[in-house]
């Protein structure tokens, strides 16, 4: 195997040689200005001194250069380069002296001049930008050369006060081919010199056109289970690649990569592959794949020969195991050897297998588009047979799922025939006179974007069906009938376009009407049928999935004009699936109202690590991130050295990328470690070398035990100075009969978590030790609060351009009294992206990714700069843009479906102004996140004129002052807490809002207005994924012994609803009925009974067809909807018993008469808290409350009761703390009992002044019961007036924004 080396590096050498002589810098030059007249044609020309010929750049030929007649309706100017070039730029110049120029067109090549390919960008964009005049040159390089005889150029726009004037010319160079012609039955064999060929390193490349979608290129195999294999399928280049696993046998068919699409187009493909041991990069075109190939060899081994275009049965001459190509091939280079060239010569390594030829005599099929849904057709006589009835064949390929494909009036009339695809299922439909109707069904998945074959077949009184010869499907006549007048394909006449189906949109080839080919040729030249929107000599269908621009592994989905990401099972959201359904902290899900539990955060946001799933422990004080991992128990250990160690990997609940953000974006992390021995040392005591020690994160071997900082090997019972034996730093290292203890913290950062554990000193008699590895803990976002000061309008901060080119995010907060200025600023050569205040209402978000700037605008009802924190987020992806101000109504812009979608960065990104230092941002700006990366502004700050870090300010600091959605608001001295967004109340936002119900009580919440999530949309603006609008957010917290009972519905004027019920065994149910055609989704996430008296805590989140569900501490629960649509039009949401139940099935009718006995506590649904509002708002229209209700405490009592058992296991760390505080100086303690007894007499005193004046408010409003429109009462019990201060009117016109992380505004 060693000797082979050399020669595959010479021969890889040779094939980058080779591949790069016809790309080198020299192939630039102009290939236009030598050739005859006779190269140059065009669709038309206004008279002779304006004909094709004259359309040399630079030269003043006839009338200065080539214009088409004013009535050609799709004008074009050709040049034949005589021979296949490698075309690498192209330029065009305006007819000379004069006011003829075109300023945009298409560009289309191919070999022979019949069959068409038009040339996109990079990014997919086709146009080429032209010219602005008519004297100046304008070139365009091609991204990627093209390798063809003929090119047309199309023009699409021109001088509006002139006409089109053209001009041209192309570079590139000419380039070396061998070619050979595969005729689906013949193949090349290329056998080794000696039994087998065993390589480590490969490289092959070659170029194919083909019509057909199936095919081998390429295959060898070895005896020991080797193989590779390079095959068409479905349009698609497979490779299947096995190095030394006998398990996976060629025959299990198990693809090691897929690349390209639509490789059956008859258009030259570039195949690049190199392997160098298991590493495999595959190209297609412009598309690559980068995979480690299956099995534990790394070199590929293949017996006797290598077989191109087939694989040949062994002992069987002209038999071939699979599908062969049926093709041409070029420049086919394996290690360095030209195989056809070696063919070409008869060289006697090669052996030929059937006819192959070398020179390309594929027959080019020539096809035409269908450019509209609504308006394309084609119109062709129907020449009726000797024989009578009547016959149709063509072929198709498409992506919509939906289309009518052929029409035509029969006689005896009145009967017509339809073939049309609906839900990529071909249907022919037979209509007769009054209602008489027959249709059968043919065919399937139709609509993959692959060519399929129709036969529609009327013989003996039967229209025979045929697809992709399948078995016939058939129609039976009552009579015998012939085709009247034409055959419409694609939509038919005016009169039949009223139809809902739409119209074909697709390409067609090979018509056949009556066994009579159709000449497409003649019917673009007028002289066959008719026809409207059509584009001949081309297939210009376009695969939108390839590249997939759907996120985080989304599946694509497309139709001919557009694609669409499926999200489900992502964890992510969007028109990309770019944003995550989670929130990024634990920090983070306690601001948006959570309690304790276990949640799936992502760290990173839309970053690509993924959803981590982790416990929250919210306490008082902090709020902790729990992560746990595999060995939760305490592990003992015996019988181990340092030369036979126990070692024991720890696996958390999160990967290595996942811990590692999660600790960097934390304040403070920890770890306990501890470790009892008994005559187990963690030091030898002779030279200090460690015994035990344990792996950090980057699996670097550490020594110390908590308490120090890394480096220092060192016990915790050390720096406390109560060891055991003071003579050492360990406990354990006193090595004593009798069981000893070291217990520590690790804390520092970079080394956290734990990633192994190794234990060496158990081997002795009497040696034992067990160890116990606590669970990853941290608290604090250091993002949340991560603030500069920009006081300066000439500052800024500056940080690497943003990578965004296809999909970015921008979230931040600010507070300013400033009237304009620049959030941020990044640019390009002509790209840029821009956020700003454009005035005291207004936030703006622009950008120009090449098709001219975008802007999207939110104006706020209100100033925003008031000094008050307000949250702005920005995204920008290929299918649209969206802007978010607060809690207003999202604003979307839908990008350009054919334009350019790479925003292509230059600059710095400039933060609090711009680079031309102007319209600089005056306040504070903090959490400023980008693609789920959070921005230090703080560090960059402190070395920066004019900015300082952190901000001033009551709600400026790190301290939760205002919980479950409450919002802080400055005041001159001081802060309040806003709790008109939130379902809970008193001065912090913390105290529960709950009531007491009874079998007859019920609150009902009449939204203001027929309400959806309100799209407010730039005038540009469309449509928007429905996985951006469906969703829905409840959280309420419940009490009772009853059941079954109804506990919340949302019902809408759509006949749509949502139920929450106990069912009659006490389990809960959730009830979605989205669609009126469909039975409701009903969920059971919990099966056992709730109606046990105890607080119980629901939590349920969807985005479109995904549900979230979380009770009480629990994890979050999954479930798919059969449907993702949007509640439309609610109208209103009831707590307790329903009385308007008109669709609802028996169970949930039975638990609506029921209603609901016992505590519903802090209730809130999107931005709606229906409860608190029931307290807060009594005299409202808007709420309607029936039946006794008593306002009560019974959620805080039944919250504090289920507390004292769910925090048992936090008390632990408490009790260590009140021990090391326990010993308290005598005098501390009598001024704590003085200052208590000051403190209760204070309070004493306000809670009397308090009733009195609450009593005096309630003589005057005469203590009115419910709101307008209410049938019952409701007092209050044990309940102070929380609510009087902080009462506010209802803000029914902010929906709650897609992805709450801070509701500070």
């Amino acid at each position: 195997m060693v000797f082979l080396l050399p020669m595959v590096t010479l021969y890889s050498l040779s094939v980058f040689s080779g591949a790069a002589a016809a790309t080198h810098h020299n192939c630039n030059g102009p290939l236009v200005s030598a050739l005859p007249h006779s190269s140059f044609q065009s669709s038309s020309q206004s008279s002779v001194g304006y004909a094709a010929p004259n359309a040399k750049l630079n030269r003043r030929d006839g009338a200065g250069g080539w214009s088409p007649m004013v009535t050609d309706q799709v004008p074009w100017l050709q040049v034949d380069l005589r021979e296949q070039m490698e075309v690498t730029a192209v330029a065009t110049q305006g007819r000379h002296d004069s006011w003829d120029w075109v300023s945009s067109y298409l560009l289309l090549y191919s070999d022979t001049g019949r069959a068409w390919k038009q040339y996109r960008h990079e990014d997919g964009v086709a146009r080429f930008g032209g010219n602005v005049n008519s004297g100046a040159v304008v070139q365009n390089k091609l991204s990627h050369p093209v390798r063809t005889r003929f090119l047309r150029f199309v023009p699409l726009d021109w001088n509006p006060s002139g006409w089109m004037g053209l001009r041209v010319e192309v570079y590139g160079c000419s380039y070396k081919s061998y070619v050979a012609d595969f005729d689906g039955r013949s193949s090349l064999l290329y056998r080794f010199n000696q039994k087998s060929m065993s390589t480590v390193k490969d490289v092959i490349s070659l170029r194919f056109k083909s019509h057909q979608a199936e095919g081998v290129l390429l295959h060898g195999e070895g005896q020991r289970g080797d193989y590779i294999t390079l095959e068409l399928h479905r349009g698609r280049l497979d490779l299947y690649l096995n190095l030394d696993d006998s398990r996976l046998r060629f025959g299990s068919r198990r693809v090691a990569a897929t690349v390209g699409s639509l490789l059956d187009d008859q258009h030259w493909h570039s195949v690049h592959m190199e392997r160098f041991n298991r590493q495999v990069n595959l190209s297609v075109d412009s598309h690559s794949q980068h995979f480690q190939a299956r099995g534990e060899g790394h070199s590929l081994e293949v017996d006797y020969e290598l077989s191109f275009g087939g694989i040949p049965l062994p002992g069987k001459p002209g038999t071939f195991l699979r599908r062969n190509f049926h093709g041409c091939v070029e420049n086919l280079y394996y290690n360095g050897i030209n195989i056809i060239d070696l063919a070409k010569r008869r060289k006697p390594q090669i052996h030929s297998v059937g006819n192959v030829t070398f020179s390309c005599s594929q027959p080019q099929l020539v096809a035409c588009t269908f450019l509209s849904s609504s308006s394309s057709f084609l119109s062709l006589p129907s020449a009726a047979p000797a024989t009578g009835g009547f016959s149709v064949r063509f072929q198709f390929r498409t992506w919509n799922p939906d289309g009518r494909l052929l029409s035509a009036q029969l006689d005896p009339g009145p009967q017509k025939l339809e073939l049309q695809i609906s839900n990529s299922w071909l249907h022919l439909t037979l209509l007769g006179s009054g209602r008489q109707k027959s249709e059968v069904t043919a065919g399937g998945r139709v609509s993959d974007g692959l060519w399929h074959s129709v036969s529609v077949d009327c013989r003996n009184l039967q229209i025979l069906l045929t697809v992709d010869g399948e078995p016939a499907a058939a129609v039976e006549l009552w009579e015998a009938v012939e085709a009247r007048g034409n055959f419409y394909f694609g939509g038919g006449p005016p009169a039949d376009r009223k139809t809902p189906t739409p119209a074909f949109q697709g390409c067609m080839q090979l018509v056949v009407i009556n066994n009579q080919p159709a000449n497409l040729s003649h019917v673009q030249q007028g002289l066959l049928g008719n026809y409207n929107e059509l584009q001949f000599d081309m297939c210009n269908i376009k695969d939108r999935c390839l590249p997939n621009l759907c996120e985080h592994a989304a599946r694509c989905s497309q139709t001919w004009s557009s694609f669409s990401c499926d999200c489900s099972g992502t964890g992510y959201s969007g028109a990309t699936c770019h944003n995550s359904i989670y929130e990024s902290s634990c920090e983070a899900y306690k601001l948006s109202g959570g309690s304790s539990g276990f949640y799936f955060i992502d760290p990173d946001g839309s970053g690509p690590l993924g959803p981590a799933q982790a416990y929250c422990n919210m306490t008082e004080k902090k709020v902790w991130t729990v992560l746990a991992h595999n060995s939760t128990a305490p592990v003992a250990v015996q019988n181990s050295s340092v030369q036979k160690p126990h070692v024991m990997t720890l696996n958390y609940s999160a990967s290595a990328e996942q811990l590692r953000a999660v600790v960097s974006g934390s304040e403070q992390c920890q770890q306990e470690v501890v470790y009892n021995c008994r005559k187990s040392r963690l030091f030898n005591t002779k030279d200090g070398s460690p015994l035990s020690w344990w792996l950090d994160r980057d699996g670097e071997r550490r020594s110390y035990w908590g308490g120090f900082l890394p480096g220092v090997q060192q016990c915790s019972c050390s720096l406390e100075e109560n060891c055991v034996d003071m003579n050492y730093f360990c406990n354990c290292d006193a090595d004593v009969d009798a069981w000893a203890n070291d217990t520590g913290t690790l804390s520092y950062k970079d080394h956290l978590p734990v990633s192994r554990i190794v234990v060496g000193d158990t081997n002795r008699t009497g040696s034992q030790a067990v160890y116990h590895i606590g669970p990853l803990r941290c608290y604090g976002d250091k993002s949340t609060w991560n603030a500069a000061s920009f006081y300066q309008e000439a500052s800024y901060l500056y940080f690497p351009t943003l990578q965004a080119e296809l999909a970015s995010d921008i979230s931040f907060f600010f507070k300013s009294s400033a009237p304009s200025g620049v959030f941020l600023e990044n640019q390009g050569l002509k790209d840029f992206i821009r956020v700003e205040l454009s005035s005291p209402s207004v936030v703006t978000f622009s950008f120009d990714v090449g098709n001219g700037p975008a802007v999207l605008s939110v104006k706020s009802h209100l100033p925003l700069n008031d000094r008050q924190w307000h949250y702005v987020r920005a995204e920008r992806n290929v299918k649209e843009a969206s802007l978010q101000v607060d809690q207003l109504p999202l604003r979307f812009l839908e990008a350009a479906a054919d334009g350019h979608h790479r925003l292509r960065l230059s600059s710095q990104l400039f933060v609090g102004g711009t680079a031309s230092q102007q319209r600089g941002f005056l306040g504070c700006i903090r959490s400023l996140t980008v693609n789920g990366a959070t921005f230090d502004l703080e560090e960059r700050a402190r070395m920066t004129p004019g900015v300082s870090s952190g901000c001033p300010g009551y709600c400026s600091g790190s301290s939760s002052l205002c919980h479950n959605r409450g919002r802080c608001v400055e005041k001159s001295n001081g802060y309040i807490c806003d709790c008109s967004q939130s379902a809970f109340g008193g001065t912090a936002c913390n105290q529960e809002v709950s009531v007491s119900f009874d079998r007859e009580s019920s609150v009902t919440y009449t939204f203001q207005e027929p309400f959806s999530v309100m799209q407010n949309r730039s005038s540009q603006a469309s449509s928007v994924s429905a996985d951006s609008r469906a969703r829905e957010d409840a959280a309420f917290s419940f009490a009772t012994s009853q059941r079954p009972a109804m506990l919340l519905t949302v019902s809408t004027f759509s006949q749509q609803y949502i139920a929450v019920i106990l069912a009659r065994n006490g389990s809960l149910q959730i009830w979605y009925h989205l669609q009126a055609d469909r039975s409701p989704d009903v969920f059971s996430p919990a099966l056992g009974n709730l109606a046990d008296g105890r607080l119980h805590r629901i939590r349920i989140h969807r985005v479109g067809k995904n549900l979230y569900v979380q009770i009480d501490q629990d994890i979050h629960r999954k479930y798919t909807l059969s449907s993702d649509a949007e509640l439309i039009l609610i109208r209103s949401l009831t707590l307790g018993k329903v009385t308007r139940m008109e669709s609802f099935t028996e169970e949930l009718v039975q638990a609506a008469s029921k209603g609901f006995i016992g505590c519903l506590s802090s209730v809130q649904f999107n931005h709606v808290a229906p409860l608190k509002a029931a307290l807060t708002n009594r005299g409202s229209s808007l709420i309607t409350i029936r039946g006794p209700m008593v306002q009560s405490n019974c959620g805080a009592l039944a919250e504090s009761t289920s507390h004292t058992l769910q925090d048992q296991p936090v008390t632990e760390n408490k009790d260590k703390e009140q021990q090391g505080n326990g010993a308290q100086k005598d005098l501390a303690v009598i001024a704590g009992v003085v200052t208590a007894v000051v403190f209760i007499a204070g309070c004493a005193l306000a809670v009397i002044s308090r009733l009195l004046y609450q009593q005096r408010r309630a003589r005057r409003s005469g203590g009115g019961g419910g709101g307008a429109g209410s049938a019952g009462s409701m007092k209050e019990e044990h309940q102070p007036g929380v609510y009087t201060d902080y009462r506010t009117e209802l803000h029914l016109h902010n929906p709650i924004r897609d992805n709450v992380k801070e509701y500070y505004i």
